[in-house]
């Protein structure tokens, strides 16, 4: 199995809420044939009449196909409501949801279960499938009490924005494993072999978002057809067929090139896999949700700052990556393109910047963010920060003409309104109200 089939499998995997239940199905008839057999060769039979133990096993069964039903419509309603409230680019998280997955796979299991010891019941009743099929159902009750509970709170913004914010740190520091260290270099000098025209060049053959590559494997073929070669598109790039996927240099005429496109995988939509600017669109994307006029939720805005304010000191405490692979002889062998501390900045602020133009709690709450970062990261992503500093400052004497409404914009508060002094204070040259 190839790269490619090992990632879109795995991928598939994890985003598929049907499997985990599918197979319990089988899981089930398995169980109750075993449990079916103890009985009956230990002799244990329930002393209970056939139609009574019928009738009880019957609506065990009813009752596990209806959490089953009932369960699966309430994920589809918060993927709905995920959809319509907060980004439709939440749904796939919503799917990923490990205890969704084990409490439908639960209620398919028992149902299946039931439905089995139901039909070896004839005139006697086997003991220990029975007991396990009763007390199956009322743990399965309780599970579905707690799926209900989880369920509704997974619907609050603040808990979405914390679920994306908590698989945007893991992202990023698998991505980026390495903290950034002071006598590191600043910027890497060019690449010369890129400035010459490439031996080869490899176009896309499909229409898709770049979603992953894999980066032992180009560096393995690289280094065996001793050549540098260069990814062109960046991860989370749409790429159409005919469009440039992969530039040869310095030789590598022997290479494969369907080999080549079977180290990038394509799909409809961004994954958070190898994109870590993914985490930071999809809250900002809540965050301008939050902030439109039909909306008018500044709040939730400010829930989706906090997130990104942890995000982007994750990302500015860390060496991002370089963008070069190199062989075990230190050869460089692979070039690709990646996010700077820029571009995550210009991101996570210049967006909410905007839409939240109007508003003095989103000022201040930027204003707070920006402030903590440039006395917590280290000195060299000062400038960006700063910058955005300026821009956030005059983006509040535009948006207010009242000089009291520029003093409350011009002040941090970590939570808005309400975490810092926002008491009016008189600006200078302005005499005091009567």
């Amino acid at each position: 199995m190839s790269w490619l089939d090992r990632y879109r499998l795995k991928l598939y995997v994890r985003n598929s809420i049907w499997i985990c239940p599918a197979l319990s199905i089988l899981a089930g008839l398995i169980a109750v044939s075993l449990l079916n057999r103890i009985d009956r060769a230990l002799g244990w039979q329930m002393n209970l009449a056939a139609d009574t133990a019928q009738t009880v096993m019957g609506t065990v069964a009813a009752s596990m196909f209806t959490l089953v039903v009932v369960s699966s419509s309430a994920v589809l309603v918060a993927v709905q409501l995920a959809s319509a409230q907060l980004t439709p680019r939440i749904i796939l998280l919503v799917y990923r949801s490990r205890l969704r997955k084990l409490c439908v796979s639960a209620f398919v299991f028992t149902f299946t279960f039931s439905v089995g010891a139901l039909v070896r019941i004839d005139s006697t009743v086997p003991l220990l499938t029975s007991y396990v099929a009763a007390y199956g159902f009322l743990l399965n009750l309780a599970l579905f009490l707690y799926f209900i509970d989880s369920m509704g709170k997974t619907l609050r913004p603040s808990s979405a924005l914390q679920v994306v914010g908590f698989a945007g740190r893991k992202v990023v520091q698998s991505v980026y494993p390495s903290k950034l260290k002071r006598d590191q270099p600043a910027s890497l000098k060019s690449v010369e072999s890129l400035k010459k025209d490439p031996t080869r060049l490899v176009r896309n053959e499909l229409d898709g978002v770049v979603l992953a590559f894999d980066h032992r494997g180009l560096v393995s073929m690289a280094e065996t057809s001793n050549c540098l070669i260069e990814l062109v598109p960046q991860v989370g790039d749409f790429i159409a067929a005919g469009d440039p996927l992969f530039r040869v240099f310095e030789g590598g005429e022997d290479l494969n090139g369907e080999s080549l496109r079977q180290s990038v995988a394509l799909g409809q939509e961004r994954t958070l896999e190898q994109d870590p600017m993914y985490a930071f669109r999809i809250i900002v994307d809540i965050a301008s949700k939050a902030l439109s006029p039909a909306i008018n939720d500044p709040t939730t805005a400010a829930l989706a700052v906090d997130q990104l304010h942890h995000l982007l000191r994750e990302v500015g405490s860390r060496s991002l990556a370089e963008g070069r692979e190199t062989d075990g002889s230190g050869q460089l062998r692979l070039v690709y393109r990646t996010p700077d501390w820029e571009d995550f900045v210009l991101l996570a602020v210049t967006e909410i910047r905007q839409y939240g133009r109007d508003s003095i709690q989103i000022m201040r709450r930027l204003r707070a963010m920006l402030e903590n970062l440039i006395e917590t990261l280290p000195q060299r992503r000062d400038p960006m920060l700063r910058l955005e500093l300026k821009l956030l400052e005059a983006s509040a004497k535009r948006a207010f003409l009242d000089l009291y409404d520029q003093s409350l914009a011009e002040t941090g508060d970590l939570q808005g309104m309400g975490g810092a002094d926002t008491k009016l204070h008189e600006p200078k040259g302005v005499s005091a109200i009567a």
